[in-house]
């Protein structure tokens, strides 16, 4: 790893609470807290993954993972209505008897009596949603995934280019700000300045974002802080945005070998995900914003198939070859060939 993240710490959480849960997720699954009694703030959920509970309402809690969110679904209802009463409300109190985080029940089921019961008695929050189960999994599994994701704070700039995420890293004062600033006065869009939280999102996906404190503000040596949504309005700024590039500036060093081609690319891994990576020396006089502009134009033409340093060098294989095949022909002949070979009367 570059010498530049290889101190940074990974920050994970161990948990959130059922209440921080429901307050984030009751508008977007559309859940309905059953009771009225409110919800222990001490009831902790501490795993991403969810449960459909089966096998543990019918008696078998071997491997009962009572500590996730647990879904009960069309079979789980359906199964507890075919049960009496008694038996309903003796199975259900000994699946309550464990530390179960919260219930919820999808489909817009009528909930048992004997279930509601069963969680009052144990301080359960049970909710319930018109969701489907299969969609509610997905959705709650996303968000849960994205609570305990693995996250990276990160000192740079990060800035949407074309719609390419470029983190700008490098030393303190090296103009990280001075070049965010430059391009979201170009029109393009600010996602976070000086504290950027990059957070893994699946196999492969790093998302970046700024914090709650600070948002679009920015500080720029010499004027202060300045809000970035307030000065160039809406359109200049972004919440969150895929971390596609990483462009580290440095100090311009003479003695030190730079990439001329963009055959041999580099890539940093942050937090398991390899990102490409572009050592950027600058030295004053040198146009860094029209640069950036180029590496996220750059970067989409490789990722729609078009590589330019590629190309070069097929176009370079293929002179060479036709050379080779012609080289009994006079060596007055033009070797390198012209962009076109005839400059007709337009002397321009």
């Amino acid at each position: 790893m570059n010498h530049r993240f290889e101190n940074i710490k990974e920050l994970k959480r161990e948990f959130i609470t059922v209440q921080f849960f429901f307050d984030q997720t009751k508008e977007r699954f559309k859940l309905r807290k059953v009771g009225d009694s409110d919800i222990d703030p001490e009831k902790l959920i501490t795993e991403k993954d969810i449960h459909r509970p089966g096998l543990a309402l019918a008696g078998y809690v071997d491997l009962f993972t009572y500590n996730r969110v647990q879904v009960f679904g069309n079979t789980e209802i359906q199964y507890l209505e075919q049960l009496s009463e008694i038996e309903r409300q003796s199975k259900l109190d000994r699946f309550c008897s464990f530390n179960v985080p919260c219930i919820i029940v999808t489909n817009d089921n009528s909930i048992p009596e004997e279930l509601l019961n069963s969680c009052l008695k144990e301080n359960i929050p049970l909710f319930v949603t018109p969701y489907p189960t299969t969609r509610l999994a997905f959705f709650i599994s996303d968000f849960l995934d994205d609570q305990f994701a693995t996250q990276l704070i990160i000192h740079g700039s990060f800035v949407d280019v074309y719609g390419v995420g470029l983190l700008f890293s490098g030393k303190s004062g090296i103009g990280k700000s001075e070049i965010a600033l430059d391009l979201v006065e170009r029109g393009h869009r600010l996602v976070a300045d000086d504290i950027v939280v990059v957070t893994r999102k699946g196999e492969g996906v790093l998302m970046g974002s700024g914090t709650a404190l600070s948002k679009h503000i920015m500080e720029i040596r010499g004027l202060g802080l300045i809000d970035v949504r307030m000065i160039f309005g809406i359109r200049a700024i972004r919440f969150q945005k895929r971390v596609e590039v990483v462009v580290e500036l440095e100090d311009w060093d003479r003695d030190k070998a730079y990439e001329r081609t963009g055959l041999e690319s580099s890539t940093i891994n942050l937090s398991g995900v390899d990102t490409e990576l572009i050592k950027l020396p600058i030295f004053p006089g040198k146009n860094i914003t029209v640069i950036a502009e180029v590496i996220a134009l750059n970067y989409l033409c490789k990722h729609y198939g078009y590589n330019a340093a590629e190309e070069f060098r097929r176009r370079l294989q293929e002179k060479i070859s036709a050379r080779n095949m012609k080289s009994k022909l006079s060596s007055q002949q033009d070797s390198l060939g012209r962009t076109t070979e005839y400059f007709e009367h337009d002397f321009e």
